[in-house]
C-alpha cells in the first residue's frame, strides 16, 4: 500500500510516547483515591481528554473541577520511552511537514516528548486548544491549517478509536497503531500495523511535494 499526503499529524500517547501503562495507572489511583471503580475510566480513557473521559465514566462529577484538580497532581516530568520507530520516523521528516494533536494538557505533552527524547513539534495542538476533543475534528482541523495544508492531504497515526474517529471526520488518512488497543476495535483505520516500523517513508521532499509512504500491501477498508 502506498500513500502520498503533504503531511502527518500523530497522536501522542500510544503513538509517539509509550505512556499507556503510566496512564492507566495514573486513572486508576484517581479512581479509587475518589473511592470510585477504575474500569470506566479505563474504558474512556485512551484517547480522549480528561474533562470528556470525567464526563462519561462519571457524568454526576463536576468535571471541570475535577479536571483542574487532577492536573495538580499530574506527574509532567516523568521520562517515559518513545514508541520503537518514533525517533527515527521523526528525524526524517521535515520539520514543516509533520505536527502533533493530543488529548493531553500542552505542558505535560512538551515534557513527554522532551523526556522521550522526541523532537518538539513546529505545530502541537493540546487539550485547552479546542473546545471539543476528540472525537471531534476540531483538532485535527486546527492542526492541518497551522501547517498550511488541507485536512484531506494529510495521514494521521492514531492508537484509539475516539483519535480515528476525529481524523476521519476531518478527511484525513488514517493509520492505526496496536500499541493500546487491539486491532478489532480499530478497523475505521483505513489501515493496521503493529509499529511504526511498518511504515516506511521512502520520499520525502522539503519543497511541497508529496511525503510518499509504503505499507505492506493491503486494500483499504471500507469507509
Amino acid at each position: 500500500m502506498r500513500i502520498d499526503c503533504s503531511a502527518v499529524l500523530f497522536d501522542l500517547d500510544g503513538v509517539l510516547v509509550d505512556s499507556t501503562a503510566y496512564i492507566e495507572r495514573q486513572w486508576r489511583d484517581w479512581a479509587l483515591s475518589k473511592g470510585l471503580e477504575p474500569a470506566p475510566f479505563l474504558q474512556f480513557c485512551h484517547g480522549r481528554r480528561a474533562i470528556e473521559t470525567i464526563r462519561l465514566a462519571a457524568p454526576e462529577l463536576d468535571a471541570e473541577a475535577e479536571v483542574a484538580a487532577f492536573r495538580e497532581h499530574a506527574v509532567g516530568d516523568l521520562k517515559l520511552p518513545a514508541v520503537s520507530g518514533a525517533r527515527e520516523l521523526l528525524a526524517a521528516l521535515p520539520e514543516s511537514r509533520w505536527g502533533v494533536v493530543t488529548s493531553g494538557v500542552r505542558r505535560f505533552a512538551l515534557a513527554r516528548l522532551v523526556g522521550a527524547g522526541l523532537p518538539e513539534p513546529s505545530v502541537l495542538v493540546s487539550a485547552e486548544d479546542v473546545r471539543e476533543g476528540k472525537p471531534s475534528p476540531e483538532g485535527y482541523l486546527l492542526a492541518a491549517g497551522l501547517l498550511a495544508t488541507s485536512p484531506s492531504s494529510c495521514l494521521v497515526v492514531e492508537d484509539a478509536p475516539p483519535g480515528i474517529e476525529a481524523a476521519r471526520a476531518a478527511g484525513a488518512t488514517v493509520v492505526a497503531l496496536t500499541s493500546t488497543h487491539p486491532a478489532a476495535l480499530l478497523a475505521r483505520a483505513h489501515r493496521v500495523v503493529t509499529s511504526l516500523a511498518d511504515l516506511h517513508l521512502v520520499s520525502a521532499p522539503d519543497n511541497g511535494r508529496p511525503l510518499c509512504f509504503e505499507l505492506e500491501p493491503a486494500p483499504l477498508m471500507s469507509a
